[in-house]
């Protein structure tokens, strides 16, 4: 393991017998961690998740869950050599703490470039069927091999990083309790990512716990609860609720919307992988799974925080063609756009969100770095 091999000599300095020693004992703590993590037998990894979630899940019926690949591509959610520079891995853009979210409007890649979007937070993946802010990508199989490979991410070549970890011990007798050999390829890889991305199932929040009797909202949360999948006449402009949107229980829904940001988009959205005029300026809807430790918000990370984003709801959508229809003027007036929230309701709605932080989904020692000591 090449970043156990670094630590070991920067502790220890350079000097050749004593590096010798060092590549035997990584071997061994290697050999040793590797055991620890894969199965003599290869089982199939069983998902579990509320009913309330629904089952329209999408799984790849030639990429089945078992436990070595779910352990394997563990390993490689965090491996710092598939980036070309060996500086970064999914999880830098992607930390658990965060809900695999990295708290930058954008996030750097393995040459310091900037991306052109926030990193989506990789939650209940297993029920997305296309991913990314335009949903180019079909699949977890497709997704994960984009920033893989993207000049501006990681940077490197599949082959490039088949060969790497080829020549990595502890990885060929991972690869082979997964997937039967030792030969690895990049199909291998990507399937071993998608495995381990499936698993990452956040349903533990206090909203779930709410929802099974177990957790009593305080009346100030239960307002926002109605509030947020709810909805109302105020007048003559209708007050949509945010459940339309969001969804119910799993706050997820696969929908594309132009949520009012700018008049003129700077970046078209959806357009740009449709086609179509009528997708510019939509943008996938995030899901609310522990929301409030995914700073900052929308596609471009212009809002720092839950009061801004509700701000933007309540008071200052941009009116544009392809505007959401749940968020367009139906009053007559002129320039009267958005939900309109009270203060108070804007508070009742932010506490309402804190119930979905899910503290146990996002300290999981299932999905934590297993290079990392703790």
């Amino acid at each position: 393991m090449k970043s156990l091999f670094t630590v070991l000599k920067r502790i220890y300095g350079c000097k050749t017998g004593v590096l010798t020693l060092l590549v035997s004992c990584s071997f061994l703590l290697e050999s040793a961690f590797q055991i620890n993590l894969i199965q003599e037998e290869n089982e199939r990894f069983v998902l579990s998740y509320p009913s309330y979630f629904g089952n329209k899940i999408y799984e790849n019926a030639g990429n089945p869950l078992t436990k070595n690949g779910v352990a394997l591509g563990r390993m490689l959610f965090y491996e710092k050599a598939l980036s070309a520079n060996n500086n970064i891995s999914c999880g830098t853009c992607h930390r658990q703490e965060l809900s695999f979210t990295n708290g930058e409007r954008f996030s750097e890649g393995t040459d310091g470039t900037l991306t052109d979007r926030n990193a989506m937070a990789l939650v209940n993946l297993l029920w997305v069927n296309n991913f990314f802010w335009d949903g180019r990508a079909q699949g977890l199989e497709n997704q994960v091999v984009i920033p893989l490979t993207d000049a501006r991410e990681m940077g490197q070549p599949l082959d490039i990083s088949t060969q790497k970890l080829q020549e990595m011990p502890i990885y060929p007798p991972m690869f082979k309790a997964a997937f039967g050999t030792e030969k690895i390829t990049d199909k291998q890889i990507i399937y071993a990512l998608a495995q381990f991305t499936r698993t990452l199932i956040s349903e533990n929040s206090k909203y779930d716990q709410y929802l099974q009797g177990n957790y009593q909202p305080s009346a100030a949360e239960l307002r926002g609860i109605a509030l947020f999948f709810g909805h109302e006449e105020r007048g003559d402009m209708r007050r949509v609720a945010s459940g339309h949107c969001h969804g119910g229980p799993k706050t997820f829904t696969e929908l594309y919307h132009n949520n009012g940001l700018d008049a003129v988009a700077q970046d078209v959205g959806r357009a740009a992988f449709t086609g179509l005029a009528a997708d510019t300026a939509r943008f996938r809807v995030a899901t609310l799974r522990n929301i409030a430790l995914t700073a900052p918000y929308m596609h471009d990370g212009r809002f720092e925080t839950l009061e801004e984003v509700l701000d933007h709801y309540s008071e200052h959508i941009k009116a544009s063609p392809t505007l959401s229809p749940f968020l367009r003027n139906t009053s007559g007036e002129q320039d009267v756009y958005g939900l309109q929230f009270k203060k108070e309701e804007k508070e009742d709605i932010i506490r309402f969100l804190n119930l979905l932080t899910d503290t146990t989904f996002i300290s999981n020692p299932l999905f934590s770095d297993p290079f990392i000591n703790k």
